[in-house]
């Protein structure tokens, strides 16, 4: 029986190499007759076991082209299932565009890179890149208003171009831009929301195969980016305070851990302040809250404006305001709290009546491992600090009392 098995694959063998089927489809179908010649073995036809194998080596044959079809079938429907997982685990901006690009030069052979750009506001801005050495988010060259990608994305149709050469769209660019590219807009619910594009080395048309994958890839990434943004829209709004729009108490105490863990990594101090506008009572006491809170609105839009880029400010709670000092020893503190009180005297506000107030502020500092070894014990430091001057030296800052006792500070009250 098995000599009878083994002539027949090996004719099998033989006619397909007179085929068009590469090394790895030849030995698909050799292994696809293999298997149904085993078959053969539990079946009454063991007495025709010769003529079984002529009709089914016949059939496997005959019906080559179906079987690539389903192959290809096979492999799209693997490509489906990695899109799907690739873009459905992730809803962080950034790696979701990352994962797009990835994906793209993966379903087309001879992919020379792959761009994303997101459009809004007739504005493109660049996305996530990916070229065939690995190389990844570099982009060589800003999309034309004139050029391809614009074009895509105001008319909403995909552009495939055959041959970049030969193509006025890309006129006077380097010679070294040979191959042909496809470029596809990225759409939720009728509008363009990004643009991917794919080029290749090849000059020519890109297979159906290849265009439905690509077009499956577009409309997953559209559903991801739009995740993505309300995934990010979300946590900034869980992270801001709606009445100033500054970081609130959940977003300073993720920033405040964050410092201590560098801080004890690195071994350099950093600071804070909690601070509390004083004569803010009386605003709200005389003209109510709405009032306050544009009040307290203006004050928080100066203090962020007129705050350093490395500093971070946060709204504590009612009129407290606390300010996060990277990389800030006591003396550090100690100037930034002057600038603060320097500035604030120059600021007024304007009530309904016509009349103009001028706040003060008081504040406390703490100083990181100096008067605390966590973030939490380190605010209540600050703000015991910040207790005592508005209890006896209101309008200034004073120094916490910490592990190494009341610090001496040039020009800041103990």
């Amino acid at each position: 029986m098995n000599d009878f098995r083994d002539k027949w694959i090996s004719n099998f063998r033989e006619r397909l190499q007179n085929t068009g089927f590469s090394l790895e489809e030849q030995q698909s179908h050799v292994e696809l007759l293999s298997s149904l010649l085993d078959g053969l073995a539990d079946t009454d036809l063991q007495g025709h076991y010769d003529q079984a194998a002529e009709v089914l080596s016949a059939r496997l044959f005959s019906h080559q082209n179906l079987l690539g079809v389903i192959r290809q079938q096979a492999s799209e429907l693997d490509a489906v299932k990695r899109l799907t997982y690739s873009l459905t685990t992730n809803l962080e901006l950034q790696s979701v565009l990352d994962n797009v690009v990835a994906e793209a030069m993966q379903l087309v052979k001879n992919a020379r890179n792959a761009h994303i750009y997101l459009y809004q506001n007739d504005v493109l801005r660049f996305g996530a890149s990916l070229d065939g050495h690995g190389k990844r988010n570099e982009e060589s060259w800003p999309p034309r208003k004139d050029g391809l990608t614009y074009t895509v994305a105001r008319s909403k149709e995909t552009r495939v171009i055959e041959n970049l050469l030969a193509d006025p769209l890309f006129k006077g660019m380097p010679q070294d831009w040979h191959g042909s590219m496809i470029s596809i807009p990225l759409m939720m619910a009728g509008s363009v929301i990004g643009v991917m594009n794919l080029s290749r080395w090849l000059v020519g048309s890109f297979s159906s195969a290849e265009l439905r994958l690509l077009q499956l890839l577009a409309d997953q990434a559209a559903i991801a980016i739009i995740n993505a943004r309300l995934h990010e829209a979300v946590s900034r709004q869980a992270l801001s305070d709606t009445l100033t729009g500054l970081p609130n108490r959940r977003a300073l105490d993720r920033y405040l851990d964050h410092q201590v863990a560098r801080s004890m990594r690195t071994g350099r101090p950093f600071g804070v302040l909690m601070m509390d506008l004083d004569g803010f009572k009386k605003i709200n006491d005389t003209w109510g809250h709405a009032i306050g809170d544009r009040v307290l609105h203006d004050i928080a839009v100066f203090m962020a404006s007129t705050s350093r880029a490395s500093d971070f400010l946060a709204r504590y709670g009612g009129d407290e305001l606390s300010m996060v000092l990277p990389d800030a020893d006591a003396q550090a503190a100690a100037r930034v709290a002057d600038n603060i009180q320097q500035r604030f005297a120059s600021y007024s506000c304007f009530l309904p009546d016509g009349s103009v107030a001028r706040l003060g502020i008081s504040g406390g500092i703490a100083i990181y491992p100096t008067h605390a070894r966590s973030a939490a014990d380190l605010l209540r430091a600050a703000d015991e600090a910040l207790y005592r001057a508005k209890k006896h030296a209101r309008g200034s800052f004073l120094i916490a009392r910490g592990f190494t006792g009341e610090m001496q500070v040039p020009n800041i009250k103990g």
